[in-house]
């Protein structure tokens, strides 16, 4: 996996008692187009932290462009944004 480390807008749902549950995102190209993409199947979380920062990490797969591919997004609790860290 490549580290790619842009920002996401993310669709989750929160539970009182555990961390985001994602559902689908939306990433920008570098030619300013959108992609939306729907996370099939969430293969770990955990939690870690980077900088000082914690961040909920969740590994990720997902049919994109007709490819099944293995991605990591995590999701600052300090600053309440997602980052699409690894594809």
């Amino acid at each position: 996996m490549k580290v790619v480390a842009k920002p996401i807008e993310m669709l989750a749902w929160f539970t009182c008692e555990g961390p985001p549950n994602p559902i689908r995102f939306k990433v920008t190209s570098e030619d300013d187009t959108f992609t939306v993409i729907k996370v099939d199947r969430v293969i770990t979380k955990g939690l870690e932290k980077l900088a000082g920062n914690n961040m909920f990490v969740f590994k990720c797969q997902s049919n994109i462009n007709g490819a099944e591919k293995i991605y990591e997004i995590k999701y600052d609790l300090r600053t309440c944004k997602w980052i699409l860290f690894k594809i």
